[in-house]
């Protein structure tokens, strides 16, 4: 089945009976969580070629995240038996989707480990750090446009927002960012490296 979406929209929501596989042919989405009071807690984004919603698809249970549209953009999904089937027969497709599910419990036992070691500082230096790669600028100066919402970014560090602009601002104030026409310039990409890994006294 292919489905158009909106920017904005809820494609699944958590503990939603639906178990279909989707792939994204265009646009990007997030996979974010809420609490019980509202606090929204971001996970990853994709982007077309990518796919989510495996894990119901195999196992049968409900929807583990809420996935929201970031772009319009369109989805073809595949029913759960089709998508097994699909791995039964086809073991390059089997394969690809193992290694996939191996990068995703990877990345969540990375995340688990940042929550419990780092301070939020150094987990928004390596956030700006994956933006700055994803941007593919050389050198040791780096624009990651649009400059990202300070919201999203506490959403995505698992902090609240008035903690993460301190952090920018402390940033800012030590020559490592700056402002600059709707963009967030990482002056010193070397300089943020070390905070990552070593807090920067405020």
């Amino acid at each position: 089945m292919w489905r158009h979406f909106e920017a904005g929209r809820t494609l699944i929501a958590r503990e939603q009976g639906d178990r279909d596989l989707h792939l994204i042919v265009a646009g990007a989405v997030r996979v974010t969580s809420y609490s019980p009071g509202g606090r929204e807690t971001s996970f990853r984004d994709l982007c077309a070629g990518t796919s989510f919603g495996e894990l119901s698809a195999l196992d049968g249970r409900p929807r583990s995240a809420d996935v929201i549209a970031l772009k319009p953009g369109l989805l073809a999904s595949m029913p759960s038996a089709a998508f097994r089937a699909l791995l039964q027969q086809e073991w390059a497709v089997n394969e690809r989707v193992l290694l996939r599910l191996t990068d995703l419990a990877r990345s969540l036992i990375d995340r688990v480990v940042d929550l419990s070691t780092l301070s939020v500082q150094q987990r928004v230096c390596l956030e700006l750090l994956r933006l700055a790669r994803a941007s593919d600028a050389a050198g040791n100066e780096v624009r990651i446009e649009p400059a990202p919402k300070h919201a999203d970014l506490a959403n995505l560090v698992s902090s609240y927002r008035e903690q993460v602009t301190r952090e920018l601002s402390a940033l800012t104030r030590a020559g490592v960012l700056a402002r600059q026409d709707g963009a967030l310039v990482v002056r010193d990409l070397d300089r943020l490296k070390q905070i990552a890994s070593r807090p920067l006294a405020h």
